[in-house]
């Protein structure tokens, strides 16, 4: 066996400068699909149900590209080809959605965009993982947290800066404004050349070579699938329980999404039992019932960190734009004064983001991994808690400070702890799976947060965020369970039962 020679600093950024377009297309997303929405006739209450496009897309979309992906080779390579086709349709999507006539051609639109940002998105990952060894994977995702949190800025901004260049904020009812228009069609451009950009710059090992560096753990494992039935037929029924409780007791009509996902695990598992064979979803499914013991415990991690962030995705803008700028009317000069705050907020956490890209590797090398994502998801949890807090909008910019710093460290270190353990034959499969913890927790947040707003906190926004600082707090204590991915042994492979 041969060692993955190591890369030169300008090949790692090459590697990763697609991010910078992948984040323009999210940054443009979370900050401003809500405006979109409620522009277009949404109520405040209607808005986590529209944005379930997003992760349900991810959780069918990253493990099929995953596989795939393991599985290609073209004159690209293993993973570019993917990066190219989802910075095509991304781009087109991002020219579309700020021209949706109806409210439901935006909730469709925010499917294709988060498709095909998932298409380029998912493989970046293994891509790191693939072409770095060991010892330069924490430089290879910091430096995609650090594209990431550049791009942020930059594009959460634009609506704000074109505003101040003398672009029209405001427009018709029902109309989106021209600074969201524009914006989204340069950070569509951005996009295309940004990840074109890595497309043409790099190159890709073989899966032949692959196979042959050192130190790659061995990945199969044989079914029980009398213990898979025995889970997927409690799961089905604690599915079809919880729907059955939704209806008895006229719960939020967005509680059945959560009865159906426990559910269709449940079937799925089922159906795996009953099968035989690896085609595409016998391996996924397996690979997902029998993950790696650290992708086990970061999976609870990733849990709760990104329901958090989905919280602060989807409720920042009514938050502020109630509380800091006492507007609900999306047609008022306020409430899209608000409105651009906010996006002037997300490329400021963002921003520090950037700047927390460089500090973390000294966080690590003080503290170690796991007491280094804490301390920054702590950070994460006070920006977050501190806005029902603040009254100046101005200094909401502190509390981003926080914000970036946390999100620098989810974007980097749960990879870095994961990426020693997992086979090079399955990178992108298992980051396709590890990525189900990112969708899930956003499902569930669609599915209670509105719920749990207008139960317990009077249907007050800014309570999500509240929320959302909790649930990072409890991400962070997780993490201490988690074995520093860089000292597992080969086997730690197994999957625990």
């Amino acid at each position: 066996m041969t060692t993955k020679p190591q890369l030169s600093f300008w090949q790692i950024w090459n590697m990763c400068f697609g991010f910078l377009g992948i984040q323009f297309g999210f940054a443009l997303q979370n900050a401003n699909v809500s405006r979109i929405f409620q522009t277009l006739g949404a109520s405040v209450d209607d808005i986590p149900i529209l944005w379930i496009a997003a992760p349900l897309t991810g959780l069918l979309v990253q493990p099929v590209v995953g596989y795939l992906s393991d599985r290609t080779w073209t004159g690209l390579g293993r993973r570019r080809p993917y990066f190219l086709v989802g910075a095509v349709l991304t781009t087109l999507a991002l020219f579309a959605m700020p021209n949706s006539p109806t409210l439901w051609v935006a909730a469709g639109l925010l499917w294709i965009m988060d498709a095909s940002i998932n298409i380029s998105m998912e493989p970046f990952r293994a891509f790191v993982g693939d072409q770095l060894p060991a010892k330069q994977r924490p430089l290879g995702y910091t430096l995609q947290s650090f594209f990431i949190g550049i791009g942020a800025v930059v594009a959460s901004m634009l609506p704000w800066i074109l505003a101040k260049c003398g672009v029209s904020n405001v427009a018709e009812p029902g109309a989106i404004p021209d600074t969201v228009k524009y914006a989204f069609y340069f950070g569509g451009l951005v996009l295309f050349v940004a990840v074109g950009w890595t497309v043409v710059s790099t190159r890709e090992y073989p899966p032949e070579a692959l196979k042959g560096f050192e130190g790659q753990p061995s990945s199969e494992q044989p079914l029980d699938k009398s213990r898979a039935r025995s889970s997927g037929l409690k799961w089905l029924v604690a599915g079809v329980l919880l729907g059955a409780g939704v209806a008895f007791w006229q719960l939020e009509k967005e509680l059945y999404l959560l009865a159906a996902g426990v559910g269709l695990y449940g079937l799925a598992l089922l159906l795996l039992s009953l099968r035989s064979g690896r085609g595409m979803f016998s391996t996924i499914m397996t690979d997902l019932y029998q993950m790696p013991e650290a992708m086990r415990r970061l999976a609870v991690v990733q849990f709760f960190s990104w329901f958090a962030l989905f919280a602060m995705w989807i409720y920042t803008t009514s938050a502020v734009t109630g509380i800091h700028f006492g507007a609900t009317d999306p047609s008022s000069a306020a409430y899209n004064d608000g409105a651009n705050w906010v996006g002037v907020l997300f490329a400021a956490y963002n921003g520090f983001a950037a700047v927390a890209a460089l500090i973390i590797p000294l966080m690590v090398k003080a503290w170690g991994l796991r007491v280094a994502h804490l301390v920054n998801v702590c950070l994460g949890a006070a920006g977050l808690i501190s806005i029902v807090l603040i009254k100046d909008p101005d200094w909401l910019l502190l509390s981003m400070v926080g914000v970036g710093f946390a999100w620098a460290s989810i974007l980097s270190l749960p990879y870095a702890l994961l990426s020693d353990s997992l086979p090079a034959e399955k990178m992108g499969i298992y980051m396709g799976i590890f990525n189900f913890f990112i969708v899930i927790p956003q499902l569930l947040a669609a599915s209670v947060l509105g719920f749990m707003l207008k139960s317990f906190f009077g249907n007050q926004p800014v309570y999500a965020l509240v929320i959302g600082g909790v649930s990072l707090v409890i991400s962070g204590l997780c993490v201490l369970r988690v074995q520093d991915g860089s000292a597992a042994p080969e086997g730690a492979l197994a999957g625990s039962k």
